[in-house]
């Protein structure tokens, strides 16, 4: 038996799917070698890995950063509520797989605006019978909505982790990626956690920049790099965990992470709300 629910609105419209233009989560499918991608996808997808081929290496690192970053907050920080935005297309180790292993109970809300996102979500984000998971069709940009949804499923009273891997790189500086955060957090209790990682701009910079570049030429929703210290921004007020703010493949590596000769364009953290 599993346990799901849609949590966007009923009256809400589902966006139609535009397949001509490439979209960040397609494009991060296409580079894990998923199927659920298009020629618009593929082709920026590709352009960008032939200027940075890295790019490969750091998507799957990612996944990885995702899968110690919430067994860590299930099973040493015992949280069992995860607000995951920018979910992406379902893979491995997904968010409720990783914590649920951990704590039957644990409840988790994905967050997405693409609506091929949300066809899979419904299809294969499924749940333990003694926890729950719950799909919120809203835009990151949106933390209003996305927190009135979630406490549909989620206890506001209880701890919550809030996840945004490779998200707020999307919103532009003129919607207040660092306002849109503080919002997240701000009505969460003592003992909830931020986790992020978003490209580096200050690290292999011209790489990541004709990266980047490539991308933004094929992308409806545009892509900015940002600093060590923009990033770590989002981390204000906040309790780091160790080891803070670092690349991405130097957030307590496991034995089958690959060690790499140098470090890769993304930083990740995450801190705890005191």
């Amino acid at each position: 038996m599993s346990s799901w629910s849609n949590s966007a609105s009923e009256g809400d419209a589902q966006p139609a799917i535009d397949t001509s233009v490439a979209h960040p989560a397609r494009v991060y499918d296409y580079w894990l070698g998923g199927k659920d991608n298009y020629p618009a996808d593929r082709a920026a997808g590709a352009a960008a890995a032939e200027a940075n081929p890295a790019i490969l290496i750091g998507v799957r690192a990612n996944r990885s950063f995702l899968r110690r970053a919430v067994r860590f907050l299930a099973a040493d920080a015992g949280i069992r509520q995860f607000l995951d935005i920018g979910t992406g297309l379902p893979s491995a180790n997904n968010t409720h797989e990783v914590a649920q292993a951990v704590a039957p109970e644990a409840r988790i809300v994905y967050v997405d605006n693409d609506p091929i996102v949300l066809a899979h979500a419904r299809a294969l984000l499924t749940s333990t019978a003694e926890g729950a998971t719950a799909y919120v069709n809203a835009d990151a940009r949106d933390p209003e909505k996305i927190l009135q949804a979630a406490a549909q499923t989620l206890d506001f009273g209880q701890p919550i982790a809030v996840m945004t891997l490779m998200i707020m790189q999307y919103i532009p500086d003129s919607d207040n990626p660092q306002g849109i955060i503080e919002r997240l957090l701000a009505d969460l209790p003592s003992g909830s956690y931020l986790t992020a990682s978003d490209t580096a701009k200050d690290i292999d910079a011209q790489t990541v920049a004709t990266a980047t570049g490539r991308l933004n030429q094929r992308m409806g929703a545009q892509l900015t790099p940002r600093t060590k210290a923009q990033i770590g921004a989002y981390f204000n007020g906040l309790e780091m965990v160790e080891p803070g703010l670092v690349p991405l493949n130097r957030w307590r590596p496991g034995p089958d992470d690959p060690v790499l000769d140098r470090d890769l364009p993304t930083y990740c953290g995450m801190g705890r709300k005191p």
